[in-house]
C-alpha cells in the first residue's frame, strides 16, 4: 500500500508550524515532509516530530534568498561555496530529524549561461554533497520542476533529471519524482514512473489543475497509486499540495491509505 507523508508547508495552514506535527498525526499521517525548517532550531522541530511520533522523510537544502526569488544555487555558476555552506547546514537539521532524503534545488538559469555549464555545475555539487550525506546515512536528490509554477527553473523534465542522476551515480544520489509536476511538463505519469522506478527515492502528489488534493481535478488517482504499489515502489509520496478548503475536510482520499 502506498505511505503518504504530509507536507506541513502545504497542509494545516490553520495553525502555526509547530503545532502541525500533531494536526498531522491526529489526521493518520505516520510520516512528514515540509520545505524549509531553518525558522528554528533543528532540536526544537526534532521534539514536535518526535513528540507527535512522526517520522521526518524529506526536506530542502537552503534555496538561496527565497523572498528576492531564488530557487536554489545548485546548478548556478559561482555560487558553490554557498550552496555547500547550506548544504552542511540541511546536514545538521538532517541528523537532528533523521531525515534521510534532502532536496537539491537546481534554481533558476541565468540569460547567457550555457546549459552545459549549469549541468557540470550541478553534477560537481551534487556529487560533493553525496560524498558529505553518504557517511552519515542521507541522500540527496532533485526534483524536476515545470516551468509554469517556477519559470525558468533549470532542472525540467524527468530525463534530463535522470542523465544526471545516472551519470553520477544512482546509489549516491536519487529522484525526487512530483507526480504533479511530471503531469503539467510532460503527462503520461505512470509510464515514466515505470521508466524511472529505479532512480526514484521520493514521490510527490498534487491534482492539476489547482495543486489541490488527489480527486479535485483531472487525474485518475485510484488508478495511479495502485499502478505505484504494483511497481513495488516503497518510499514515501509527500502531499505537496494546497488544500482547496480546510485541509482535514480534503482528506477523503487518504482514508483508504492510513
Amino acid at each position: 500500500m502506498p505511505r503518504f507523508a504530509a507536507n506541513l508547508s502545504m497542509m494545516f495552514n490553520e495553525v502555526p508550524f509547530l503545532d502541525r506535527f500533531d494536526a498531522a498525526a491526529k489526521a493518520g499521517f505516520k510520516a512528514v515532509e515540509f520545505l524549509f525548517p531553518y525558522d528554528f532550531p533543528a532540536r526544537e522541530v526534532a521534539a514536535r516530530l518526535n513528540g507527535a511520533g512522526l517520522q521526518q522523510v524529506l526536506f530542502n537544502a537552503p534555496p538561496g534568498d527565497w523572498t528576492k526569488g531564488e530557487r536554489g544555487q545548485a546548478a548556478l555558476p559561482g555560487r558553490q561555496a554557498e550552496f555547500r555552506d547550506g548544504f552542511r547546514k540541511a546536514l545538521h537539521y538532517a541528523a537532528e530529524l533523521s531525515c534521510p532524503r534532502i532536496h537539491v534545488m537546481a534554481g533558476l538559469a541565468p540569460a547567457g549561461v550555457p546549459h552545459d555549464t549549469m549541468t557540470a555545475v550541478l553534477a560537481e555539487n551534487l556529487a560533493w554533497a553525496a560524498e558529505q550525506a553518504h557517511p552519515v546515512g542521507v541522500k540527496p536528490i532533485i526534483e524536476p520542476i515545470n516551468h509554469r509554477d517556477i519559470p525558468g527553473f533549470f532542472v525540467n523534465t524527468t530525463d534530463q533529471a535522470a542523465a544526471i542522476i545516472n551519470a553520477i551515480g544512482p546509489e549516491r544520489v536519487g529522484l525526487q519524482f512530483d507526480l504533479y509536476h511530471c503531469q503539467i511538463t510532460e503527462g503520461d505519469i505512470v509510464k515514466r514512473v515505470e521508466k524511472h522506478l529505479p532512480l526514484i527515492a521520493h514521490m510527490q502528489v498534487a491534482d492539476n489543475p489547482g495543486r489541490n488534493e488527489p480527486g479535485t481535478g483531472e487525474v485518475n488517482w485510484p488508478f495511479v497509486f495502485r499502478r505505484i504499489d504494483e511497481l513495488g515502489f516503497r518510499g514515501w509520496i509527500g502531499c505537496e499540495y494546497k488544500p482547496a478548503a480546510e485541509t482535514t475536510a480534503g482528506l477523503g482520499w487518504f482514508a483508504p491509505y492510513k
